[in-house]
Protein backbone atom coordinates (compact mmCIF):
# COMPACT_ATOMS: atom_id res chain seq x y z
CA UNK A 1 0.00 0.00 0.00
CA UNK A 2 1.62 3.49 -1.01
CA UNK A 3 1.69 6.16 1.41
CA UNK A 4 -1.18 8.13 0.12
CA UNK A 5 -3.52 5.63 0.24
CA UNK A 6 -2.72 4.65 3.92
CA UNK A 7 -2.95 7.96 4.63
CA UNK A 8 -6.42 8.31 3.05
CA UNK A 9 -7.17 5.22 5.06
CA UNK A 10 -5.77 6.84 8.28
CA UNK A 11 -7.85 10.19 7.65
CA UNK A 12 -11.09 8.18 7.36
CA UNK A 13 -10.68 6.16 10.39
CA UNK A 14 -9.97 8.91 12.81
CA UNK A 15 -13.22 10.57 11.25
CA UNK A 16 -15.12 7.79 11.80
CA UNK A 17 -13.93 7.41 14.97
CA UNK A 18 -14.97 11.47 16.19
CA UNK A 19 -18.46 10.72 14.03
CA UNK A 20 -18.93 7.31 16.09
CA UNK A 21 -17.86 9.00 19.72
CA UNK A 22 -20.47 11.77 18.14
CA UNK A 23 -23.41 12.23 20.75
CA UNK A 24 -26.27 14.81 21.26
CA UNK A 25 -25.69 14.55 25.03
CA UNK A 26 -24.79 15.13 27.53
CA UNK A 27 -24.00 18.65 26.47
CA UNK A 28 -20.25 19.17 27.14
CA UNK A 29 -19.11 23.14 26.98
CA UNK A 30 -17.00 23.82 23.42
CA UNK A 31 -13.97 25.13 26.75
CA UNK A 32 -13.15 21.29 26.87
CA UNK A 33 -11.31 21.81 23.66
CA UNK A 34 -8.95 23.74 25.32
CA UNK A 35 -7.22 21.07 27.76
CA UNK A 36 -7.73 18.79 24.90
CA UNK A 37 -5.55 20.78 22.41
CA UNK A 38 -3.26 21.16 25.65
CA UNK A 39 -3.35 17.16 26.56
CA UNK A 40 -2.90 16.33 22.70
CA UNK A 41 0.22 18.72 22.38
CA UNK A 42 1.87 17.27 25.41
CA UNK A 43 0.86 13.76 24.53
CA UNK A 44 2.60 14.26 21.11
CA UNK A 45 5.01 16.81 20.56
CA UNK A 46 5.66 20.26 20.62
CA UNK A 47 4.64 21.95 17.29
CA UNK A 48 8.38 23.39 16.59
CA UNK A 49 9.52 19.86 16.64
CA UNK A 50 7.07 19.20 13.95
CA UNK A 51 8.47 21.94 11.85
CA UNK A 52 12.68 21.06 12.78
CA UNK A 53 12.80 17.50 13.69
CA UNK A 54 13.94 15.75 16.50
CA UNK A 55 17.73 17.38 17.08
CA UNK A 56 20.24 16.16 19.28
CA UNK A 57 20.03 17.76 22.40
CA UNK A 58 22.66 19.16 24.25
CA UNK A 59 23.15 20.14 27.86
CA UNK A 60 22.74 24.56 27.24
CA UNK A 61 19.57 23.80 25.41
CA UNK A 62 17.89 22.85 28.42
CA UNK A 63 18.03 26.17 29.40
CA UNK A 64 16.34 27.86 26.52
CA UNK A 65 12.84 27.17 25.02
CA UNK A 66 10.96 27.17 21.62
CA UNK A 67 9.46 30.95 20.96
CA UNK A 68 6.56 29.20 18.99
CA UNK A 69 6.02 26.47 20.95
CA UNK A 70 5.75 28.73 24.96
CA UNK A 71 3.21 31.45 22.34
CA UNK A 72 0.77 28.21 21.86
CA UNK A 73 1.12 27.28 25.58
CA UNK A 74 0.51 30.85 26.26
CA UNK A 75 -2.61 31.39 24.55
CA UNK A 76 -4.18 28.03 25.35
CA UNK A 77 -3.41 28.86 28.99
CA UNK A 78 -5.21 32.51 28.46
CA UNK A 79 -8.18 31.24 27.43
CA UNK A 80 -8.12 28.76 30.09
CA UNK A 81 -8.27 31.33 32.84
CA UNK A 82 -10.60 33.43 30.85
CA UNK A 83 -12.99 30.37 31.41
CA UNK A 84 -12.36 29.62 34.40
CA UNK A 85 -12.76 33.57 35.31
CA UNK A 86 -15.93 33.18 33.84
CA UNK A 87 -17.02 29.79 35.90
CA UNK A 88 -15.36 31.80 38.87
CA UNK A 89 -17.75 30.76 41.69
CA UNK A 90 -17.41 26.67 40.94
CA UNK A 91 -13.57 27.41 40.48
CA UNK A 92 -13.34 28.62 43.87
CA UNK A 93 -15.35 25.52 45.32
CA UNK A 94 -13.19 23.48 43.55
CA UNK A 95 -10.41 25.16 44.49
CA UNK A 96 -11.71 25.26 48.30
CA UNK A 97 -11.14 21.82 48.73
CA UNK A 98 -7.83 20.99 47.32
CA UNK A 99 -5.93 23.14 49.50
CA UNK A 100 -3.18 20.31 49.84
CA UNK A 101 -2.79 20.89 46.33
CA UNK A 102 -2.24 24.33 46.16
CA UNK A 103 0.05 24.29 49.25
CA UNK A 104 1.67 21.66 47.04
CA UNK A 105 2.19 24.57 43.74
CA UNK A 106 2.78 27.06 46.51
CA UNK A 107 6.45 25.62 47.71
CA UNK A 108 7.09 24.86 44.22
CA UNK A 109 7.20 28.28 43.05
CA UNK A 110 8.31 29.06 46.43
CA UNK A 111 11.42 27.05 45.41
CA UNK A 112 12.02 28.85 42.60
CA UNK A 113 13.84 31.71 44.60
CA UNK A 114 16.83 29.11 45.63
CA UNK A 115 17.32 27.40 42.51
CA UNK A 116 20.55 27.94 40.08
CA UNK A 117 18.32 29.12 37.57
CA UNK A 118 15.16 30.87 38.79
CA UNK A 119 13.81 31.73 35.52
CA UNK A 120 13.94 28.67 34.06
CA UNK A 121 12.33 27.12 36.92
CA UNK A 122 9.84 29.71 37.22
CA UNK A 123 8.97 29.10 33.34
CA UNK A 124 8.46 25.29 33.84
CA UNK A 125 6.23 26.16 36.90
CA UNK A 126 4.10 28.00 34.86
CA UNK A 127 3.37 25.31 32.53
CA UNK A 128 2.41 23.04 35.74
CA UNK A 129 0.14 25.63 36.74
CA UNK A 130 -1.26 25.66 33.19
CA UNK A 131 -1.70 21.81 33.15
CA UNK A 132 -3.65 22.36 36.82
CA UNK A 133 -5.99 25.50 34.55
CA UNK A 134 -6.83 22.57 32.04
CA UNK A 135 -7.89 20.07 34.95
CA UNK A 136 -9.82 22.46 36.65
CA UNK A 137 -11.52 23.60 32.99
CA UNK A 138 -12.75 20.02 32.96
CA UNK A 139 -13.80 19.40 35.95
CA UNK A 140 -15.99 22.70 36.65
CA UNK A 141 -17.80 21.86 32.94
CA UNK A 142 -21.52 21.92 32.78
CA UNK A 143 -21.06 18.06 32.82
CA UNK A 144 -17.58 17.06 34.29
CA UNK A 145 -17.71 13.07 34.12
CA UNK A 146 -18.72 13.98 29.92
CA UNK A 147 -16.01 16.31 29.46
CA UNK A 148 -13.45 13.91 31.45
CA UNK A 149 -14.59 11.56 29.03
CA UNK A 150 -13.69 13.70 25.89
CA UNK A 151 -10.02 14.61 27.57
CA UNK A 152 -8.77 11.25 27.71
CA UNK A 153 -10.51 9.97 24.63
CA UNK A 154 -10.75 12.75 21.25
CA UNK A 155 -6.75 12.85 21.62
CA UNK A 156 -6.53 9.43 21.46
CA UNK A 157 -8.54 8.95 18.46
CA UNK A 158 -6.28 11.00 16.63
CA UNK A 159 -2.42 10.23 17.90
CA UNK A 160 -3.61 6.50 17.91
CA UNK A 161 -4.00 6.07 14.05
CA UNK A 162 -1.40 8.76 13.36
CA UNK A 163 1.51 6.87 15.18
CA UNK A 164 0.70 3.62 13.55
CA UNK A 165 0.48 5.14 9.80
CA UNK A 166 4.32 7.15 10.66
CA UNK A 167 5.68 3.71 11.93
CA UNK A 168 4.76 1.64 8.69
CA UNK A 169 4.64 4.30 6.03
CA UNK A 170 6.42 7.48 7.15
CA UNK A 171 9.44 6.34 9.12
CA UNK A 172 11.74 8.85 8.91
CA UNK A 173 9.05 10.66 11.35
CA UNK A 174 7.54 7.18 13.23
CA UNK A 175 10.89 6.04 14.18
CA UNK A 176 14.14 6.92 15.58
CA UNK A 177 17.56 5.68 16.27
CA UNK A 178 20.33 5.39 19.43
CA UNK A 179 22.55 7.97 18.77
CA UNK A 180 24.73 5.26 20.30
CA UNK A 181 24.48 1.52 19.22
CA UNK A 182 22.09 2.59 16.35
CA UNK A 183 19.24 0.08 17.47
CA UNK A 184 16.17 0.99 15.68
CA UNK A 185 12.68 1.91 17.69
CA UNK A 186 9.51 3.25 17.24
CA UNK A 187 8.04 7.08 18.25
CA UNK A 188 5.25 7.22 16.33
CA UNK A 189 3.71 11.10 17.10
CA UNK A 190 5.85 10.90 20.20
CA UNK A 191 9.45 11.77 20.64
CA UNK A 192 10.84 8.01 22.35
CA UNK A 193 9.68 5.16 22.72
CA UNK A 194 8.47 5.79 26.43
CA UNK A 195 6.28 8.66 24.80
CA UNK A 196 4.62 6.02 22.56
CA UNK A 197 3.94 3.55 25.65
CA UNK A 198 1.78 6.58 27.60
CA UNK A 199 -0.23 7.60 24.51
CA UNK A 200 -1.04 4.17 24.63
CA UNK A 201 -1.52 3.92 28.50
CA UNK A 202 -3.57 7.34 28.85
CA UNK A 203 -5.98 6.68 26.06
CA UNK A 204 -6.22 3.04 25.82
CA UNK A 205 -7.71 3.33 29.32
CA UNK A 206 -9.45 6.27 28.37
CA UNK A 207 -11.36 4.04 26.00
CA UNK A 208 -11.60 0.54 27.99
CA UNK A 209 -13.68 2.94 30.38
CA UNK A 210 -16.08 4.66 27.99
CA UNK A 211 -16.75 0.45 26.49
CA UNK A 212 -17.39 -0.43 30.11
CA UNK A 213 -19.33 2.21 30.79
CA UNK A 214 -21.35 2.22 27.21
CA UNK A 215 -22.15 -1.91 28.02
CA UNK A 216 -23.79 -0.90 31.50
CA UNK A 217 -25.52 2.23 29.77
CA UNK A 218 -28.14 -0.19 27.75
CA UNK A 219 -30.60 2.42 27.96
CA UNK A 220 -28.56 4.45 25.56
CA UNK A 221 -29.80 4.02 21.58
CA UNK A 222 -25.79 4.66 21.06
CA UNK A 223 -23.86 1.84 22.26
CA UNK A 224 -23.22 -0.01 19.09
CA UNK A 225 -21.76 3.30 18.18
CA UNK A 226 -19.59 3.59 21.22
CA UNK A 227 -18.68 0.40 21.46
CA UNK A 228 -17.60 0.08 17.85
CA UNK A 229 -15.42 3.63 18.25
CA UNK A 230 -13.67 2.50 21.65
CA UNK A 231 -13.36 -1.28 21.07
CA UNK A 232 -11.59 -0.23 17.78
CA UNK A 233 -8.98 1.82 19.46
CA UNK A 234 -8.23 -0.97 21.72
CA UNK A 235 -7.37 -2.68 19.72
CA UNK A 236 -5.47 -0.22 17.88
CA UNK A 237 -3.58 1.05 21.50
CA UNK A 238 -2.78 -3.03 22.01
CA UNK A 239 -0.94 -3.65 18.70
CA UNK A 240 0.58 -0.19 19.18
CA UNK A 241 1.55 -1.06 22.40
CA UNK A 242 3.70 -3.97 20.97
CA UNK A 243 5.31 -1.58 18.73
CA UNK A 244 6.25 0.85 21.39
CA UNK A 245 8.08 -1.34 23.58
CA UNK A 246 7.37 0.45 26.87
CA UNK A 247 7.79 -2.18 29.79
CA UNK A 248 6.10 0.12 32.72
CA UNK A 249 3.26 2.05 30.27
CA UNK A 250 2.35 -1.64 29.40
CA UNK A 251 2.53 -3.13 32.90
CA UNK A 252 0.87 -0.09 34.01
CA UNK A 253 -2.17 -0.92 31.48
CA UNK A 254 -2.62 -4.26 32.22
CA UNK A 255 -3.16 -3.36 36.23
CA UNK A 256 -5.12 -0.65 35.23
CA UNK A 257 -7.69 -2.30 32.90
CA UNK A 258 -7.78 -4.81 35.65
CA UNK A 259 -8.23 -2.29 38.09
CA UNK A 260 -10.99 -0.56 36.28
CA UNK A 261 -13.04 -3.89 35.46
CA UNK A 262 -12.54 -5.12 39.28
CA UNK A 263 -14.44 -1.87 40.78
CA UNK A 264 -17.39 -2.81 38.62
CA UNK A 265 -19.05 -4.45 40.63
CA UNK A 266 -20.61 -2.65 43.55
CA UNK A 267 -19.53 -4.76 46.07
CA UNK A 268 -16.14 -3.68 45.60
CA UNK A 269 -17.18 0.07 44.99
CA UNK A 270 -19.05 0.64 48.06
CA UNK A 271 -17.06 -1.05 50.54
CA UNK A 272 -14.14 1.51 50.85
CA UNK A 273 -11.89 -1.79 53.26
CA UNK A 274 -12.00 -3.52 50.04
CA UNK A 275 -10.97 -0.79 47.97
CA UNK A 276 -8.08 -0.40 50.77
CA UNK A 277 -7.18 -3.73 50.66
CA UNK A 278 -6.73 -4.12 46.85
CA UNK A 279 -5.60 -0.88 46.18
CA UNK A 280 -2.77 -1.20 49.11
CA UNK A 281 -1.83 -4.90 47.97
CA UNK A 282 -1.25 -3.97 44.21
CA UNK A 283 0.85 -1.39 45.45
CA UNK A 284 2.80 -3.48 47.76
CA UNK A 285 3.88 -5.89 45.27
CA UNK A 286 4.57 -3.50 42.50
CA UNK A 287 6.71 -1.61 45.07
CA UNK A 288 8.37 -4.95 46.63
CA UNK A 289 9.31 -6.29 43.17
CA UNK A 290 10.41 -3.39 41.56
CA UNK A 291 12.17 -1.32 44.54
CA UNK A 292 12.59 -3.41 47.28
CA UNK A 293 13.67 -6.58 45.86
CA UNK A 294 14.49 -5.47 41.96
CA UNK A 295 15.99 -9.09 41.83
CA UNK A 296 12.75 -11.07 42.02
CA UNK A 297 10.91 -12.23 39.07
CA UNK A 298 8.64 -9.54 38.95
CA UNK A 299 11.58 -7.41 37.04
CA UNK A 300 12.24 -10.53 34.75
CA UNK A 301 8.86 -11.11 33.79
CA UNK A 302 8.52 -7.83 31.82
CA UNK A 303 12.18 -8.14 30.34
CA UNK A 304 14.32 -5.93 32.63
CA UNK A 305 17.67 -6.42 34.59
CA UNK A 306 18.16 -6.19 38.05
CA UNK A 307 19.04 -2.72 37.94
CA UNK A 308 15.91 -1.80 35.97
CA UNK A 309 18.06 -1.03 32.87
CA UNK A 310 20.79 1.40 34.74
CA UNK A 311 18.02 2.51 36.70
CA UNK A 312 19.56 1.67 39.87
CA UNK A 313 23.28 3.15 38.68
CA UNK A 314 21.50 6.41 37.89
CA UNK A 315 19.63 7.17 41.03
CA UNK A 316 22.97 6.27 42.83
CA UNK A 317 24.80 9.03 41.00
CA UNK A 318 22.17 11.66 41.44
CA UNK A 319 21.68 11.33 45.52
CA UNK A 320 25.49 11.70 45.74
CA UNK A 321 25.01 15.12 44.03
CA UNK A 322 21.68 15.96 46.29
CA UNK A 323 22.30 19.81 46.58
CA UNK A 324 20.21 19.87 49.57
CA UNK A 325 18.05 17.13 51.63
CA UNK A 326 15.52 19.30 52.96
CA UNK A 327 14.51 21.74 50.39
CA UNK A 328 16.05 20.36 46.92
CA UNK A 329 17.30 22.15 43.77
CA UNK A 330 14.61 24.18 43.21
CA UNK A 331 11.98 23.47 41.09
CA UNK A 332 12.82 21.29 38.40
CA UNK A 333 16.09 22.43 38.74
CA UNK A 334 18.29 19.72 39.56
CA UNK A 335 19.33 18.60 35.84
CA UNK A 336 20.76 21.82 34.57
CA UNK A 337 24.23 22.95 34.15
CA UNK A 338 27.28 21.91 36.24
CA UNK A 339 25.27 18.99 37.50
CA UNK A 340 23.57 17.65 34.15
CA UNK A 341 27.20 18.29 32.43
CA UNK A 342 28.60 16.20 35.00
CA UNK A 343 26.59 12.98 34.78
CA UNK A 344 26.23 13.01 30.94
CA UNK A 345 30.11 13.20 31.54
CA UNK A 346 29.84 9.35 32.64
CA UNK A 347 26.72 8.16 31.47
CA UNK A 348 26.48 7.69 27.77
CA UNK A 349 22.63 7.86 27.27
CA UNK A 350 22.81 11.58 28.51
CA UNK A 351 19.84 11.54 31.11
CA UNK A 352 17.87 14.35 31.36
CA UNK A 353 15.65 12.92 34.66
CA UNK A 354 16.34 10.28 37.29
CA UNK A 355 13.42 7.62 36.37
CA UNK A 356 11.94 8.11 38.93
CA UNK A 357 9.37 10.71 39.89
CA UNK A 358 9.53 10.62 43.78
CA UNK A 359 13.57 10.56 43.64
CA UNK A 360 13.23 13.64 41.22
CA UNK A 361 10.75 15.40 43.36
CA UNK A 362 13.23 15.04 46.26
CA UNK A 363 15.93 16.16 44.33
CA UNK A 364 14.35 19.39 43.37
CA UNK A 365 11.84 19.65 46.59
CA UNK A 366 13.35 17.78 48.92
CA UNK A 367 11.46 16.18 51.92
CA UNK A 368 9.10 18.94 52.00
CA UNK A 369 8.16 18.63 48.85
CA UNK A 370 8.02 14.80 48.59
CA UNK A 371 5.63 15.33 51.87
CA UNK A 372 3.60 17.57 50.93
CA UNK A 373 3.37 15.53 47.50
CA UNK A 374 2.36 12.93 49.81
CA UNK A 375 -0.68 14.91 51.77
CA UNK A 376 -1.75 15.27 47.86
CA UNK A 377 -1.79 11.85 46.87
CA UNK A 378 -3.71 10.74 50.52
CA UNK A 379 -6.31 13.93 49.95
CA UNK A 380 -6.88 12.83 46.79
CA UNK A 381 -7.37 9.27 47.17
CA UNK A 382 -9.72 9.67 50.17
CA UNK A 383 -11.65 11.72 47.73
CA UNK A 384 -11.48 9.42 45.35
CA UNK A 385 -13.27 6.35 48.21
CA UNK A 386 -15.89 8.91 48.92
CA UNK A 387 -16.94 9.33 46.07
CA UNK A 388 -17.17 6.11 44.67
CA UNK A 389 -20.60 5.74 46.47
CA UNK A 390 -22.05 8.45 44.72
CA UNK A 391 -20.49 8.86 41.50
CA UNK A 392 -19.05 5.94 41.12
CA UNK A 393 -18.46 6.23 37.09
CA UNK A 394 -15.75 8.83 37.12
CA UNK A 395 -14.32 7.59 40.62
CA UNK A 396 -13.34 4.35 39.17
CA UNK A 397 -11.20 5.65 36.47
CA UNK A 398 -9.84 8.31 38.57
CA UNK A 399 -8.83 5.58 41.33
CA UNK A 400 -7.31 4.01 38.31
CA UNK A 401 -5.26 6.90 37.15
CA UNK A 402 -4.03 7.96 40.71
CA UNK A 403 -2.37 4.18 41.01
CA UNK A 404 -1.44 3.90 37.50
CA UNK A 405 0.28 7.52 38.31
CA UNK A 406 1.66 6.32 41.32
CA UNK A 407 3.12 2.71 40.14
CA UNK A 408 4.27 4.69 36.60
CA UNK A 409 6.95 6.78 38.79
CA UNK A 410 8.64 4.06 40.53
CA UNK A 411 10.42 3.84 36.98
CA UNK A 412 9.99 7.14 35.44
CA UNK A 413 9.63 10.52 35.96
CA UNK A 414 5.71 11.80 35.50
CA UNK A 415 5.51 14.23 38.20
CA UNK A 416 6.68 17.16 36.14
CA UNK A 417 4.83 19.83 33.94
CA UNK A 418 3.35 18.82 30.83
CA UNK A 419 3.61 15.62 31.29
CA UNK A 420 0.19 13.46 30.38
CA UNK A 421 0.64 11.21 32.89
CA UNK A 422 1.24 14.40 35.91
CA UNK A 423 -2.07 15.81 34.08
CA UNK A 424 -4.16 12.93 34.09
CA UNK A 425 -2.54 12.44 37.99
CA UNK A 426 -3.87 15.86 38.46
CA UNK A 427 -7.28 15.13 37.20
CA UNK A 428 -7.46 11.88 39.28
CA UNK A 429 -6.80 13.30 42.74
CA UNK A 430 -8.38 17.04 42.53
CA UNK A 431 -11.25 16.52 44.89
CA UNK A 432 -14.69 17.11 43.61
CA UNK A 433 -17.60 17.63 46.34
CA UNK A 434 -21.04 15.32 46.25
CA UNK A 435 -22.95 19.21 45.77
CA UNK A 436 -20.36 20.80 43.30
CA UNK A 437 -21.35 17.58 40.46
CA UNK A 438 -24.98 18.30 41.25
CA UNK A 439 -24.31 22.26 40.60
CA UNK A 440 -22.41 21.72 37.37
CA UNK A 441 -25.31 20.70 35.87
CA UNK A 442 -26.89 24.00 35.55
CA UNK A 443 -26.47 26.79 32.77
CA UNK A 444 -23.18 27.67 32.76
Amino acid sequence: MSPSIATALCGLVVAGLFLLDHTQKPRVSWAVWIPIAWLSISASRFVSQWFRGLETVVADQYLEGNPLDAAIFAVLLVAGLAVLIARRRRARTLLQRNAPLLVFFCYCVLSVLWSDYPFVAFKRWIKALGDLVMVLVVMTDVEPTAAIKRLLTRPGFLLIPLSILLIRYYPSLGRAYSEWTGTPYNIGVATGKNGLGYVCLIFGLGSLWCFLEAIRDRRSGQVSRLLIAHGALLVLALWLFRMANSATSLGCFLIGGLLLVVTRTLAVARRSGVVHLMVGTVLFIILYGLILSPSADLVATVGRDSTLTGRTVLWNKALSMTVNPYFGAGYESFWLGRRLEKIWSTNWEHPNQAHNGYLEIYLDLGWIGLILLGFVMVSGYRGIVRALRWDPGASQLRLVLLVVAAIYNLTEHAFRELHPVWIVFLLAITVMPQHHIRSTREAV
